[in-house]
């Protein structure tokens, strides 16, 4: 066949996927067809068309199969910006406007159904492939038993690696400053550059939020179901206050099926964008979720019940069932918490004017109750942590070095993707394959090499390949347990729980 029928029928098949997950009308195939056409410079089909007979769940073979042909044309370069730009104009022609999403997402939502409106607005980002559905689902994923509690841990893959041609390129890349940031508005619909990813696919809808205009969009890498991020319609910084905390009640009010949290405000307690005002949220049960009760505390406000959490993460969970009661709450606790020092537990409110503490808050609801978790953090650094005191500490670096936002903090952490190769590496030390000596500083292995030692002293060597990797997944999900523990600002220890008494005491609480 000729490049231009495998075209023709490479293009028929994605029609017929965009029909059948209803992102177009069959009845509008021809007008589908024609835009194409016209992206692969065609005039006009060629050759007779064979009917697809399976119609896969997602675009990804479709879309790599036509990203192969236009690079046999020279349309597009054979690197994977270039490829992910073409899929993404591809899909963006047939993904319903932002005006028909929008419209039926509102009406679902005037019908008091919420629950449809994100139901069938994720399976549309899906459909479309911005939410990278196969990519995702690479992405190696495990539940472990550690002191912390049972964590959720992955190790990220669904971003693909650059080479080293397209790492030369990107650094070249002109900065155009258009969209600010991932997050911005002006995201959808646009077309994307070498250092950009293009967005055609990519569809907000609209929410008022405590009388603002606020956007709900999903996250094309989602690291759990329905992995939603709400954002200011401005590109303003993040800012926890008691506009945050009415945000959320707004939110979790009209969608009770999703919860919703923000990072903390404050660089290295905050998330990895903290120039742009924004939650993250979606229906899923986390491991903070499970965390028993520490200690229960009589609460000075009618109608407000207060536990902090048996978790690494110092967490005060206020409970009831009045949304405004629970929001002035919060905003005394956070108000309290921002001024507040304890030098025995190392704690200060500010160094030179520079504010340290500040709380990572989550909230959902339960038929009629809220629960609001508030996390309690500080982002001083020292001479031994200038990373953060409140952070991971440099011997567990070498697997988890970044800030511990939001996602981490209930429990679920995302490892980098080069963990994969070299825990498995690793196995042969376990197994006995390699000799226990220290790998040159250039090889990966160099920095786990004082945890394997003892790793190893711990369970000796193993026979199976299978066995060394049990191991080195439950010992990997132990560092993360420490990590939290090392972020957690009032230690699970008799002091810890005496100073984050201290500070409930300045509030009314009693233990």
């Amino acid at each position: 066949m000729s490049w231009e029928e495998n075209t023709t029928q490479a293009i028929e098949n994605l029609l017929i996927y965009a029909s059948a997950k209803g992102l177009i009308e069959t009845v509008d195939m021809p007008y589908f067809r024609n835009l194409l056409l016209d992206a692969f410079q065609l005039d006009a089909p060629a050759g007779d068309i064979v009917p697809m007979a399976d119609v896969p769940q997602t675009a990804t073979a479709l879309l790599r199969t036509l990203c192969d042909l236009a690079v046999e044309k020279g349309l597009i370069e054979d690197m994977t910006y270039a490829r992910d730009l073409f899929s993404a104009r591809l899909m963006g022609l047939l993904t319903p406007s932002p005006k028909e999403v929008r419209a039926h997402f509102q009406q679902c939502v005037a019908q008091n159904h919420p629950e449809q409106a994100t139901d069938d607005f994720y399976q549309m980002c899906r459909a479309c492939d911005y939410i990278k559905v196969d990519a995702i689902a690479q992405n190696v994923r495990y539940f472990a038993d550690t002191p912390a509690g049972r964590l959720e841990i992955t190790i990220n893959l669904s971003k693909p690696e650059k080479d080293p041609k397209e790492i030369a390129k990107l650094k070249n890349a002109p900065s155009v400053g258009y969209p600010k940031c991932m997050l911005c508005v002006e995201n959808p619909g646009y077309h994307g550059r070498s250092n950009f990813p293009a967005r055609q696919n990519h569809r907000m809808v609209p929410l008022s939020l405590a009388g603002q205009t606020w956007y709900l969009q999903y996250s094309p890498y989602a690291y759990y179901p329905e992995h939603c991020i709400v954002l200011n319609s401005q590109h303003v910084p993040m800012r926890i206050s008691r506009g945050t905390f009415d945000r959320l009640f707004d939110f979790v009010q009209q969608f009770p099926h999703y919860m919703l949290g923000s990072n903390a405000d404050l660089p290295i307690v905050g998330g990895s964008i903290l120039n742009h005002d924004h939650f993250q949220g979606g229906r899923y049960h986390f491991p903070m979720d499970d965390a028993k009760v520490r200690c229960q505390l009589k609460s000075p406000v009618p109608g407000v019940s207060a536990e902090l959490l048996d978790w690494p993460m110092s967490t005060i969970q206020l409970s009831g069932t009045d949304e405004q009661t629970l929001i002035a709450e919060a905003s005394r606790i956070l108000d309290a918490w921002r001024g507040y020092n304890d030098e025995a537990c190392g704690i200060f409110a500010e160094t030179d004017g520079t504010p340290h503490n500040t709380i990572t808050p989550i909230l959902r609801k339960e038929g009629e109750q809220y629960c609001l978790n508030l996390v309690l953090r500080n982002n001083r650094t020292s001479e031994e942590h200038p990373l953060g005191i409140f952070h991971p500490h440099a011997p567990l670096h070498h697997i988890k070095k970044e800030n511990i936002g939001l996602i981490e903090v209930m429990g679920l952490f995302i490892l980098p993707g080069r963990l994969k190769t070299e825990l498995a590496a690793l196995n042969g030390y376990l197994t006995g394959e390699k000799p226990m000596v220290r790998p040159a500083e250039s090889d990966p292995c160099a920095k786990h090499y004082d945890w394997l030692t003892e790793v190893v002293a711990r369970h000796g060597l193993v026979q199976t390949s299978a066995e060394a990797e049990a191991i080195l997944r439950q010992e990997v999900a132990l560092v993360c347990a420490q990590v939290l523990a090392d972020a957690g600002v009032y230690k699970r220890d008799e002091a810890g729980l005496a100073g984050f008494q201290r500070f409930m005491k300045t509030l009314g609480y009693e233990a």
